[in-house]
């Protein structure tokens, strides 16, 4: 047998290995460095964002796009929080600040919009920080976070806020996602990206709320548009298409009625 050449082995190798950008922790054909701000945005209010453990293989994770960006971001990976998580706040603390969750309403568990609560801030010149607590996962994933999480939130005296465009299990889309034509789409009208969520907080609350609010979402915009151009068209699943079919003969069921 005669012998290989083999020399050229190692930079194949290092050729076909996929190069990760030192600065924002991304494949090179989708470096995001040119639009995550060269300094991290410096807010008042600090972000505290329980991370599934399944979620941060997702290539459309977007949390590490606000921890890029913002100065104030604590990410914990873990399916519940624990009180250690968000010390410092809760009613028997006179130097707390306030805790918010964002997280949609259900029909036991009411929920403050987004505006409302701003104009509280302003009624009572809140001037210390305030802890924006989110949960980061599949909506699944993150209904089960909140229900774990449920006595350390009410220790802390968190406050349950919505997004003003309201929630609808009914209606689906409504996040960037959707509007760019990518296949991870928000289950639920008004439901949002983690990343769109504390964009709008921050737009809403900060002093400088709308100038964060547009960085924030013209890094997720660039993330969105280079993905794209590497993903697949998703098909539809076959027990959805099954089930959307059941709903539609029913309602022409009743129609006929």
């Amino acid at each position: 047998m005669e012998d290989t050449d083999d020399t050229t082995a190692p930079s194949l190798r290092q050729y076909n290995r996929r190069q990760i950008c030192g600065g924002c922790d991304r494949p090179m054909p989708v470096c995001l460095c040119h639009v995550i701000p060269e300094d991290p945005i410096q807010t008042r209010t600090k972000i505290v964002i329980l991370h599934h453990p399944h979620e941060s293989k997702h290539k459309l994770n977007t949390v590490p796009l606000l921890t890029k960006s913002l100065r104030h971001v604590t990410t914990i990976s873990g399916r519940r929080l624990l009180r250690h998580h968000i010390s410092g706040n809760g009613e028997n603390n006179p130097n707390s600040s306030a805790a918010i969750y964002l997280f949609p309403p259900s029909p036991s568990s009411p929920a403050v919009t987004l505006s409302e609560i701003k104009s509280r801030i302003l009624l009572t010149n809140q001037t210390s920080p305030v802890t924006l607590i989110v949960f980061d996962g599949t909506w699944k994933h993150a209904k089960e976070m909140v229900k774990a999480s449920a006595e350390v939130l009410r220790e802390a005296g968190a406050v349950r806020v919505c997004l003003d465009a309201g929630f609808d299990e009914s209606v689906s889309g409504g996040s960037i996602y959707d509007s760019e034509l990518l296949p991870r789409k928000e289950p639920f009208g008004g439901g949002v990206s983690t990343a769109e969520a504390v964009a709008r907080w921050l737009g809403t609350v900060e002093p400088e709320g709308e100038e964060i609010e547009r960085k924030v979402i013209r890094v997720l915009r660039e993330m969105v548009r280079l993905q794209s151009g590497f993903l697949k068209p998703m098909k539809p699943r076959p027990k959805l298409m099954k089930k959307n079919k059941q709903m539609n003969e029913e309602e022409e069921e009743e129609e006929e009625e």
